[in-house]
């Protein structure tokens, strides 16, 4: 009898130990002794850089195709135009009083109904192609954004493991999941922000009935070409400081992100290493759900506490103009942190978080259907992440 418990208990323990690679390594645990099998272990952590890279990509486009009708409501809300039609919303239904506890629910409710309200009118307004307005630079920057990103914190991860000796993925510390992370983030809005700064200006685009004007920009060549007509090449990186300031946000999803899968991986380890627990399908339906899950919470605590950056980061883009007499006109944004306090002082702290709601709505199911499809084809190309 003490054999038998110090083998159950060997086998337990080496299976935890890999219970954060979750996947064709798990599978080789004797039903009948409880023992591991030896596996070729140069076969199963064989790297493939190159499958982080699709899988980044294919996810980014399935999400950003699935959720563009939020993506435009974000963005027109967050920008000046938007917001005056929000306040006159509220004051022909302003909201109660929150002097209570019990009123935040309706607050809540009324909030949701301004969004949606919105949305039904560009819908009515200017048909339902505007919805997905912009979605075309939207997926020219997804696509490679996401892709980048994938690839350098994947690969930034396994290469910063070896490089410090942690070849067990359940020992990587909380430092290197930053690391890479901040790497991928700062690569990933360098590389991308000419993109995004076209795709905002074309969802702002909007005819100017008063002036009798058509829409500014034809589509998205012409837009570079006038922003860089006007502004210059540095134009064309309008916002890339508030973009770095967004670093925080992928940081700190991505590692909530991996710690909710070390605790889902140890729970399947448990699982595996119990001779008397029969595997099946509803124990792939919890770690599958319980892995998108995670990448949807991760996103809706990383992207609340950062936001107004997004805020800030669209009003750069953006480029509003104000007079400065004269005829004459200027810039109303010069920079990050003047855009910060302008819109603080204009509109108050309500204004930092101008679009919350569409935001959340977009990005907590579109971070979930990202890293889910990206799981998956990493699963396919046999590898993990």
């Amino acid at each position: 009898m003490p054999f038998s418990t110090t083998s159950q208990t060997s086998s337990a323990q080496a299976h935890l130990g890999k219970g954060d690679d979750i996947g064709e390594e798990l599978m080789i645990q004797s039903r009948e002794t409880g023992e591991v099998i030896p596996q070729d272990n140069d076969r199963n952590s064989q790297a493939k850089p190159f499958a982080h890279f699709v899988a980044g990509g294919i996810g980014g486009m399935t999400a950003a195709t699935l959720t563009s009708p939020l993506d435009v409501l974000k963005t027109r809300l967050q920008s000046d135009f938007y917001q005056a039609q929000l306040k006159s919303l509220r004051a022909a239904h302003p909201l109660p009083p929150s002097h209570s506890i019990a009123t935040l629910p309706r607050i809540a409710l009324l909030h949701f109904q301004e969004t949606f309200q919105i949305l039904r009118s560009i819908h009515v307004h200017e048909g339902w192609r505007a919805l997905f307005k912009g979605l075309g630079p939207n997926l020219i920057g997804v696509v490679p954004a996401r892709a980048i990103n994938f690839y350098v914190y994947g690969n930034g991860k396994r290469i910063l493991s070896d490089y410090f000796n942690y070849r067990d993925a359940r020992e990587t510390p909380v430092g290197i999941h930053l690391a890479a992370a901040a790497v991928a983030g700062i690569a990933t809005g360098t590389a991308t922000n000419p993109i995004w700064l076209v795709k905002t200006r074309l969802q702002l685009d909007k005819s100017n009935a008063e002036h009798g004007k058509g829409r500014q920009y034809k589509n998205s060549w012409d837009c570079i070409k006038q922003t860089v007509r006007h502004e210059g090449i540095r134009g064309l990186y309008k916002g890339l400081s508030a973009s770095y300031l967004g670093v925080t946000e992928s940081t700190l999803q991505w590692v909530m992100y991996e710690q909710m899968k070390m605790h889902l991986a140890r729970r399947e380890a448990v699982k595996r290493a119990d001779p008397n627990h029969i595997y099946n399908f509803w124990d792939d339906v919890e770690l599958w759900g319980g892995r998108i899950c995670a990448a949807g919470l991760a996103k809706l605590i990383a992207a609340a506490a950062t936001y107004p950056h997004e805020v800030v980061r669209t009003r750069l883009r953006q480029a509003p103009t104000v007079s400065a007499g004269d005829g004459k006109v200027q810039m109303k944004y010069t920079g990050l942190v003047q855009c910060f306090k302008t819109v603080a002082k204009e509109e108050g702290m309500v204004g930092l978080y101008g679009g919350l709601t569409p935001h959340l709505l977009r990005v907590v199911p579109s971070a979930a259907i990202m890293f889910g499809m990206y799981e998956v084809i990493l699963r396919l190309f046999g590898t993990t992440s």
